[in-house]
């Protein structure tokens, strides 16, 4: 029968009404013991470090990708007169790929989003010596929606460097996920997130936490990419942002973190019709 046809209420607008594109379903090759852990630890603290994730020649790959696209460094006391960013990287290297779709890091946010969730930005922060310690927020706070409540966002970051409390590892307040109209006072100790090389920090865009101060005399190079809720608008714009020919080379699934997808019936659509229909030459 035509799906067309076939809409009789609204749960029937549930579903791609062309059925050309469905929800790009992917069975995460992650073991399920594993997966209950890391979820159990992400209810109780707020975030989860998962250590050593990525070999060493892994982040050697992404470091040398990085690098040279460092030069600018921040525009105000958020992201840091002493810090190095690079914005739009998906445009620029496919280094970090892996690193935006690791099935790990997709299993949860399979269970905290709907399907179709979005990818919101892909960043690099190089924090250099003498960098202050930056202004603790919740990724997700420009969200107009009152606390408490679910996380509208999600946040990795990716240790290029060993992260130590001298050199700027991000400090996380455990359990300020749930607070509600409240900012940190006095009492409300932060943890230094302290890890090796090639460890992911997972949290909430709810949770309070910031970059360290770096009173070392080397470099804290990390990537961050956040994800958002499928009915909620990107921090980056990656439609404007990244040429077609470059989607065109990506696989399935970082093309719908991208946005050539949709919440059905009608979020995401471009002139009535499935995004991935732009694709083609």
């Amino acid at each position: 029968m035509d799906q067309y046809n076939d809409v009789k209420n609204i749960t029937d607008l549930s579903k791609d009404l062309a059925g050309t594109h469905s929800f790009d379903r992917t069975e995460r090759d992650v073991d399920p013991a594993l997966h209950a852990a890391d979820w159990a630890a992400l209810q109780a603290d707020g975030y989860l470090m998962i250590e050593n994730l990525f070999s060493d020649a892994e982040c050697d790959a992404i470091t040398e990708a990085l690098l040279p696209l460092l030069d600018r460094k921040g525009r105000n006391a958020f992201e840091g007169k002493q810090t190095q960013r690079v914005y739009s990287t998906i445009k620029k290297t496919r280094a970090c790929d892996g690193y935006v779709t690791h099935p790990r890091i997709l299993a949860l946010l399979d269970r905290m989003f709907m399907p179709n969730y979005l990818l919101s930005q892909l960043q690099v922060i190089n924090i250099l010596p003498g960098e202050e310690a930056q202004y603790l927020h919740p990724d997700d706070s420009f969200y107009p929606i009152p606390r408490p409540r679910a996380p509208l966002s999600a946040a990795t970051i990716m240790a290029l460097d060993d992260f130590t409390q001298a050199n700027g590892a991000t400090r996380l307040i455990p359990g300020s996920q749930h607070w509600g109209d409240r900012f940190p006072e006095e009492e409300d100790h932060t943890i230094p997130a302290e890890m090796p090389r090639g460890s992911v920090i997972f949290y909430g865009g709810t949770l309070w936490h910031g970059g360290g101060a770096n009173t070392s005399d080397g470099r804290r190079l990390a990537m961050t990419a956040q994800y958002c809720e499928p009915w909620l608008r990107t921090q980056e714009n990656f439609g404007m942002g990244t040429p077609k020919s470059i989607v065109r080379e990506l696989s399935p699934q970082l093309q719908s973190l991208l946005g050539y997808s949709i919440l059905p019936p009608y979020i995401g659509m471009v002139d009535g019709v499935h995004p991935k229909r732009l694709l083609k030459k």
